[in-house]
């Protein structure tokens, strides 16, 4: 097990459209018991309800999904680029048929019970603050629907409190 160091956000440097969009981070929901994690390239960290918090957005059909809406905890992991295949493998696999922590070489490690892959470099603790389902006719751009949702498989977009930042 590797040895986290709680990390102040106010001296979290780190570009979001490179971090999310590029390298992916990996987010992770569940227990002790049973846990998940699924990649993501779609989100943000940023200030709303005057808390530091980070957004994602999961799909109907996901199974971290059925985590994040049982609980009330959630971490979002990023990695060195050496763990960009792992990354791949768990954007590509699904918890429900296997577990995709041993199979992409990821160890499972907590924090207040919340779970979180040891491997990252950098975790965000988040509670969850907000889960909103992305609707058809929330969509002022009609273009959306079609690029991104012809199979209906639509997004909700869950926004956590970062209650803490550990780095090691």
């Amino acid at each position: 097990m590797h040895t986290f160091q709680p990390y102040p956000i106010e001296l979290l440097e780190m570009n979001p459209f490179t971090k999310i969009g590029k390298e992916w981070a990996l987010v992770t929901a569940g227990s002790k018991s049973k846990c998940n994690a699924m990649t993501i390239s779609w989100g943000g960290v940023g200030v709303l309800w005057n808390k530091n918090v980070v957004y994602i957005f999961v799909r109907d059909s996901r199974y971290t999904k059925e985590f994040l809406d049982k609980g009330e905890f959630f971490s979002l992991s990023f990695f060195d680029e050496t763990y960009h295949p792992a990354l791949g493998y768990c954007g590509a696999h699904s918890g429900r048929d296997e577990n995709k922590f041993e199979k992409a070489g990821l160890t499972p490690a907590f924090r207040h019970s919340i779970p979180y892959p040891d491997e990252a470099n950098l975790v965000l603790l988040c509670r969850k603050m907000a889960a909103v389902p992305m609707e058809e006719e929330t969509f002022t751009d009609k273009s959306i629907k079609d690029a991104f949702y012809k199979d209906n498989d639509m997004h909700t977009m869950y926004v956590g409190e970062i209650i803490e930042a550990m780095a090691r």
